[in-house]
C-alpha cells in the first residue's frame, strides 16, 4: 500500500512538472512580479482587467472573479490564434485540471475538437454552467519592480478554459471572459507563479473611482504608489481559511473551496460589539456559514439577523443624525449634510471586523461604509443576504475600494491595509507610466 502510495505521489510530481516545463516563458528575462490594470465598470460595478492572448497579440478584456478556479474566454466567437492548442484527454495539461469530462467535438475550431478534456465554465452572476474546452495559447504581461510596469513576458502555454457567447450575459460591455483568481493550481495566479517560478502571491488595489484604474500585482512586493509610499510595509496579516464545500455554484459543490474566507470572530461600531449569534461566523460541514471576500459583489452582503443587529447598531451611533427613506438596495439612509468629512470619508463610526486577537481588526471607514446615492442622501454600505444566505457575511467590492489585499497562498494568509487614505494615497496612485507598457486602453 505504502509502494503503491509512493508511486502515485511520484507520477502526480512529474506529471505536474512536465506541464510546468512546458508552459515556461519565452523570454530568459525571469521577472519577480507581473502587473495588470483594473477598472470598474459604471454600469454593472464589475471589475475588469485586460489580459494580452493569443498570436497574434489581442488585448482580452475579463472580468475579475476572485473565486474563479481558471480562466475562461469566449472561443465561440471571432476567436483567431496561430498559437491555440487544445487540451486532449489523457495528457498532463488534462491531469493537472483535475477534469473528469472528455468529449469529441468534429468542427475542429477552437472551442471544439475531437477528444478534448473539458471542465465547466461558470458566470456566478447569471448562474450558468456550460461544457468548456480545456486549451493552451499564448499569454504576454507586463513585468513589475513594483513601481511602474517593466517588459512585456510571455508564457507560451497558459492553461484556459474555452466558454460560449452565451456565458458573456450580464458581463460588463466588450468583456470576453472572466479571469479567476481562486485558491487552486489552475488559477491565473497559480499558473504565473509557475510559468516564473515566484511565490504564489498576488495583491490586487482596487479604485474607488470609474474612471480611475486600480492594479493588480502577481508575485512579491513592493506595491509602491504615489508619491513613492511602499503600501506593503502597511500590511497586516490574517489566516485563509479553508472551506471544505465551494460555495460558487452547485456544479462545484463536494470540491474544497477555490474561494478566499477569513476569520471573522466579531463586528465592532465605534468600539462596541455588535451582538449577534457567532456561531454564523464559523463554516459548517457543508461549506455554509463564515465569510468571504468577493469581487462580484458590488457591496457586502450579510445574513439577515446579522443584517439587522449590525444595521441597529450604526443607527444608534447615529442618532443624532437625520435619516431619510431608504434607497433600494440598502436599509438605512442619512441626509448627507449631517454627516461631516474626514480624510477617510463622510465623519461616521469606524466599523471594525475582528479577525484573531482583539487587536487584529480590519477597520472599514466612512469612504467604505457609506455610498452616496444622490446630492442629499448617502446609505449604509451593506446588503440584507436573507435568513438562508449560504455564506453568512460577503465582504463586496465597495469595501475592498482603496485597501490593498495581498493573498499569499503560500503561506495561506490575507494581508490588509485598510483604507490607504489614512497613509495619503490611493489605489488609483500606481504609476502605470512605462515606455514598454501596451498602449491599448479600455
Amino acid at each position: 500500500m505504502a509502494i503503491a502510495s509512493t508511486f502515485l505521489l511520484f507520477h502526480t510530481f512529474v506529471i505536474i512538472t512536465t506541464f510546468i516545463s512546458s508552459s515556461l516563458a519565452y523570454t530568459t528575462f525571469h521577472p519577480k512580479a507581473l502587473v495588470l490594470p483594473v477598472t470598474r465598470d459604471s454600469l454593472t460595478s464589475q471589475y475588469v482587467t485586460l489580459l494580452h492572448q493569443r498570436t497574434p497579440l489581442v488585448p482580452i478584456k475579463l472580468t475579475i472573479d476572485l473565486s474563479g478556479q481558471f480562466l475562461w474566454v469566449d472561443c465561440e466567437n471571432g476567436y483567431v490564434s496561430s498559437t491555440y492548442h487544445p487540451a486532449h484527454c489523457h495528457t498532463p495539461q488534462c491531469y493537472i485540471t483535475g477534469s473528469k469530462s472528455c468529449r469529441d467535438c468534429s468542427l475542429s475550431r477552437p472551442g471544439c475538437n475531437n477528444h478534448t478534456c473539458n471542465l465547466f465554465p461558470n458566470n456566478i452572476l447569471t448562474h450558468i454552467n456550460e461544457v468548456g474546452e480545456v486549451a493552451l495559447d499564448v499569454v504576454a504581461i507586463n513585468s513589475t519592480n513594483g513601481s511602474n510596469p517593466g517588459k512585456m513576458v510571455t508564457v507560451p502555454n497558459f492553461l484556459f478554459t474555452c466558454g460560449s457567447t452565451n456565458l458573456l450575459k450580464g458581463l460588463a460591455k466588450g468583456v470576453k471572459g472572466m479571469a479567476g483568481l481562486g485558491r487552486n493550481q489552475i488559477s491565473v495566479p497559480s499558473l504565473f507563479a509557475s510559468a516564473f517560478s515566484f511565490h504564489q502571491k498576488f495583491a490586487i488595489c482596487l479604485s474607488s473611482s470609474t474612471t480611475s484604474t486600480g492594479v493588480l500585482f502577481f508575485g512579491d512586493g513592493p506595491y509602491v504608489f504615489l508619491p513613492s509610499i511602499d503600501v506593503s510595509k502597511s500590511l497586516m496579516y490574517t489566516p485563509l481559511v479553508k472551506n471544505p464545500d465551494n460555495s460558487a455554484g452547485p456544479i462545484f459543490h463536494g470540491r474544497p473551496a477555490a474561494e478566499y474566507f477569513i476569520g471573522v470572530k466579531g463586528i465592532r461600531i465605534n468600539g462596541e460589539n455588535v451582538i449577534l449569534n457567532t456561531s454564523l461566523l464559523t463554516i459548517g460541514n457543508e461549506g455554509e456559514g463564515g465569510t468571504k471576500i468577493s469581487t462580484l459583489n458590488p457591496y457586502t452582503v450579510m445574513e439577515s439577523s446579522i443584517y439587522h443587529a449590525f444595521v441597529d447598531a450604526f443607527a444608534k451611533e447615529l442618532a443624532h443624525v437625520p435619516r431619510v427613506k431608504p434607497v433600494a438596495p440598502f436599509g438605512l439612509c442619512f441626509e448627507s449634510k449631517n454627516l461631516g468629512s474626514t480624510r477617510v470619508g463622510p465623519g461616521v463610526p469606524p466599523i471594525e471586523f475582528v479577525l484573531q486577537g482583539k487587536d487584529v481588526v480590519w477597520m472599514i471607514f466612512g469612504a467604505n461604509s457609506l455610498v452616496q446615492v444622490s446630492n442629499d442622501v448617502s446609505c449604509l454600505a451593506f446588503v440584507d443576504g436573507g435568513v438562508q444566505a449560504t455564506t453568512s457575511i460577503v465582504i463586496g467590492g465597495y469595501q475592498l475600494e482603496d485597501n490593498l489585499l495581498e493573498f499569499d497562498l503560500a503561506n495561506s494568509r490575507l494581508g490588509f491595509t485598510s483604507s490607504l487614505l489614512f497613509i495619503r494615497t490611493t489605489c488609483a496612485n500606481f504609476n502605470f507610466t512605462s515606455s514598454s507598457l501596451s498602449k491599448e486602453t479600455f
